[in-house]
């Protein structure tokens, strides 16, 4: 195990008692950053050895990873997903699109990022971002989260 590996799953034991749970939304993307998440469960990166796994239900979730920009379709499915999400919930948007909207950006059918529509705790940009790029990156929002933790 890598040295990023093991502070992961030190930060998720420390932080989440050994399991945290994530729920990707897709609310309007080009499925890009879906096929990289998707790829963090491969048997290369498998970050389910890290207790780190995708839940089907936003009410079990401790963090919700949101990609592309919000179409006009999804802005209540996300409202409401936010709102199914137990406190304290981490929001994070994934890859430029979720971040301002992207190549969409302005586009009639788009709310742009998804801080237009929920609260955004954190970012990971990239257009898509790789996995290695997002483990990196959730390894930087665990620090930061445990930081805040102890400091309250």
């Amino acid at each position: 195990m890598t040295g990023m590996e093991r502070k992961i799953e030190e930060r998720v034991k420390k932080l989440f008692r050994g399991s945290l749970a994530i729920r990707q939304i897709d609310a309007g993307s080009d499925n890009a950053v879906e096929q990289e998440l998707n790829a963090l469960t491969n048997n290369f990166y498998d970050i389910s050895r890290f207790g780190i796994h995708f839940v089907a239900s936003p009410r079990h979730a401790d963090m919700l990873m949101v990609s592309g920009p919000v179409t006009r379709n999804m802005r209540k499915a996300l409202e409401h997903a936010y709102r199914a999400t137990p406190e304290p919930k981490i929001v994070v948007a994934v890859g430029d699109d979720a971040i301002d909207g992207g190549i969409f950006k302005g586009s009639y059918g788009v709310y742009d990022g998804v801080s237009s529509v929920i609260p955004v705790d954190y970012t990971i940009p990239g257009d898509p971002p790789s996995p290695l790029v997002i483990l990196r990156s959730l390894l930087e929002i665990l620090d930061k989260v445990d930081d805040s933790r102890t400091k309250e």
